[in-house]
């Protein structure tokens, strides 16, 4: 059985197990049940295979910088998936450290085949790397969170202006409806076997850092995130174009945590807003869903340093590193940045922003990180600390999006050289409280989120 389906890597390769009782998808970036390639790909070979098919979620504690916050966000949108699933004839078993292992799961059902997802990120990358070289079955990762599958553009793409028209050339060719096709044989689960209960319960006693609480703003899950995404077309898509970098509006999407979480699919947020709106507003919005997110992606997947320094351009280290030892106006310790505790109310209504609602409007998350170099003693240890931050506090943090950002805003990552010379940034782009100020009502973002 092969696929020549770009979006699918064959990470051990042969021919499915005859003997084995069904097909194992095992979800991890991709959780939901509509709009998501990697699980089609599972009920297909399935089907093809006259075998059921059984997702499996493992919830780990040690996942990398990963909190309660985002543990919780993560089990809210559990329910839709099981039920999901269920529509689709898709048994699904969910456990929880130190039951999570995948390896052990399909030692009890032993699969005929593994289906998993795709993520370019560290760690995840390596799990995937080493289930390849233990599995006895076929195993194959499917690219499910980009419209664009990231092994035809090959390589790392230097900034949007050089992948928006491989992108484009290929996007209509992917951009189509999943036909969700349902599994033939139904998931009969065996009474023996284990899978615990869809619950907050399942976070009690889980070994996690609970440095970020729950935030009450944001809930997670497939059906919240549709039901965002047509009030966003019903309500601002249409001034989405004038209104994004206006923090003060409610004018952007706020989708990002679920597109992180694999709550929401790219090709149904993109076919949906394409539909409703062909102005310059949805445009607008596909060049930040498609081109944007899926330049970050491409980073990610083709730069090993994607979050230090050396994952930027030369001419952005070499600028940095002159201007290294430049006097700061002022230096602030890395806690009373957490606290929001400088000088300038603009940047502390942004971090107050991000650690009270999970969230940062992201004209001011570019601001935002470009004061952590103007701050700190070393543009390595601004990079460093944004992203703690950033990964700490944010629902969508932990992300392609937020490396790519914070690299563009202290790294002049996808960005050229910008004059005249400044002291500390260098060539690197600048922005300061006075110009950035001008741009929009900064004291009515700073009320909202204060009244929030």
């Amino acid at each position: 059985m092969q696929t020549d389906d770009p979006r699918t890597t064959i990470r051990r390769a042969g021919p499915p197990d005859p003997d084995g009782r069904c097909v194992v998808y095992w979800m991890q970036r991709a959780q939901r049940a509509v709009d998501n390639p990697a699980l089609d790909t599972a009920v297909e070979a399935g089907n093809a295979l006259g075998k059921p098919v059984v997702a499996f979620l493992g919830l780990v504690p040690f996942v990398e910088r990963a909190n309660l916050r985002h543990y919780h966000f993560l089990v809210e949108g559990l329910e839709d998936v099981a039920e999901g699933l269920a529509r689709r004839g898709v048994g699904f078993v969910l456990r929880r450290w130190p039951e999570h292992g995948l390896l052990a799961f399909c030692a009890e059902v032993r699969p005929a085949l593994v289906v998993g997802d795709e993520n370019w990120l560290r760690q995840p990358a390596a799990w995937r790397g080493k289930v390849a070289t233990r599995l006895r079955v076929p195993f194959w990762t499917v690219d499910a969170d980009v419209v664009v599958p990231t092994g035809l553009l090959e390589r790392e793409q230097y900034a949007a202006r050089t992948i928006r028209p491989r992108l484009l050339r290929q996007v209509d060719r992917f951009l189509v409806p999943s036909a969700e096709p349902k599994a033939r044989i139904p998931w009969q689960q065996p009474t023996s076997l284990m899978s615990l209960p869809v619950s907050p319960a399942i976070l009690e006693g889980l070994p996690i850092d609970r440095s970020a609480a729950p935030v009450a703003g944001f809930r997670g899950g497939t059906r919240e995130g549709l039901r965002r995404l047509r009030g966003f077309i019903r309500s601002r898509l249409a001034a989405y174009d004038r209104q994004r970098n206006h923090p003060e509006t409610d004018g952007t999407s706020e989708l990002s945590p679920y597109l992180h979480f694999g709550h929401l699919g790219p090709i149904q947020v993109a076919r949906a807003v394409a539909a409703a709106d062909g102005t310059v507003s949805a445009t607008a919005f596909l060049e930040q869903l498609i081109v944007r997110r899926e330049l970050a992606v491409n980073f990610v997947r083709y730069n090993p340093h994607y979050d230090t320094l050396a994952g930027c351009e030369d001419w952005a280290r070499a600028t940095l590193t002159k201007h290294r030892r430049d006097a700061r106006p002022v230096r602030y310790t890395d806690a009373q940045l957490e606290a929001g505790e400088t000088g300038d109310p603009l940047w502390n209504a942004a971090q107050r922003q991000m650690v009270r609602t999970g969230w940062m409007h992201g004209y001011v998350r570019m601001y935002w990180a470009k004061k952590l170099l103007e701050w700190t003693a070393a543009p390595a240890h601004a990079l460093e600390l944004a992203i703690r931050l950033n990964d700490r506090y944010e629902l969508d943090g932990r992300d392609p999006n937020g490396y790519t950002n914070i690299a563009w805003a202290i790294g002049g990552k996808h960005d050229r050289a910008w004059g005249p010379e400044r002291p500390i940034f260098g060539t690197i782009r600048y922005m300061s409280f006075a110009s950035t100020s001008r741009k929009f009502d900064w004291r009515a973002y700073a009320r909202a989120i204060d009244a929030s």
